[in-house]
């Protein structure tokens, strides 16, 4: 399945697209898309509806984020190898954790206002973990099942806030729209190899990054197993798992986000992104 969410922001209903690719209401069925309906049970019954018998939802509408409510959005540092050599580091010999602010999160076609003053956003993009299940201190070969889906994250960065201003990464990664997820909520049963999904984003037309899931130093069930020991896992928590080379830090010069830019991005299977960023001082929102 197909679960999305689509509406006025904060006030978003649940749906699902059928196989044409509209969006049908789910809101007769269940409140929302959330951490109450995002466990196997409850998502065992959403797959036994026919789409067709839902209501036709009117277009164009906004999607919102393909999830709503979640408890930690959890991300991966240096995951990919071109990214670590790009940045000038060693891989790691263990996963890189740091947190983003689930206020950070927004829709897939949301416009963003730059942290006021940002000199040095950025983009990654990569592929999202969605939880489905309590997870603790469970192995690699366990964690599959404790995935509800996967969709596409853009961990936006402000790199002077996340470096230069001391402390934790967590300040450079959590301004208000730094965390674009969607548009689609894809379950795990659609998605047979979670290391074979290409990624790739575009600024102003030009491609910035291309890469595949294949290049992650530690993998989904890795991550997973690795998060579970140091952490429960709850259902709706979001893992973003890590970006392929192509920032804008790595490259020489370094380039970085500028009022009114265009990004465009996408995973295999999991659909795209579209929006413009905006000065704080200049933003139009939508």
């Amino acid at each position: 399945m197909k679960l999305v969410r689509f509406g006025e922001r904060h006030n978003e209903k649940p749906g699902l697209l059928d196989r044409d690719g509209e969006i049908r209401d789910l809101s007769g069925v269940i409140e929302d898309i959330n951490p109450d309906t995002l466990d196997p049970l409850a998502l065992q019954r959403l797959s036994t509806i026919d789409p067709q018998s839902l209501p036709l939802v009117p277009t164009p509408q906004r999607l919102g984020p393909c999830v709503g409510r979640p408890g930690k959005f959890v991300c991966i540092g240096l995951n990919y190898h071109d990214h670590a050599v790009e940045t000038g580091l060693s891989p790691p010999s263990e996963p890189v954790v740091f947190m983003k602010a689930v206020s950070a999160i927004s829709g897939p076609y949301d416009d963003i206002a730059l942290l006021r003053d940002s000199r040095k956003s950025d983009w990654e993009v990569e592929l999202g973990i969605v939880i489905g299940r309590r997870t603790h201190y469970i192995t690699a070969d366990q964690a599959l099942d404790a995935i509800a889906g996967f969709c596409l994250i853009n961990d936006l960065s402000e790199r002077e806030w996340q470096i230069e201003r001391g402390g934790n990464w967590s300040k450079g990664k959590s301004g208000d729209g730094y965390g674009p997820i969607g548009p689609w909520l894809v379950t795990s049963d659609e998605v047979s190899n979670p290391q074979a999904m290409d990624l790739w984003l575009e600024r102003n037309g030009e491609t910035m990054q291309r890469g595949s899931t294949a290049d992650m130093i530690f993998p989904v069930t890795e991550l997973i197993a690795y998060l579970s020991q140091c952490m429960s896992l709850n259902v709706g928590d979001i893992i973003a798992t890590g970006t392929p080379a192509g920032v804008g830090l790595g490259r020489k010069p370094p380039v970085f986000l500028q009022d009114g830019d265009h990004l465009r991005l996408g995973i295999t299977g999991l659909g795209e992104q579209s929006y413009r960023v905006f000065a704080d001082n200049s933003f139009r929102g939508s």
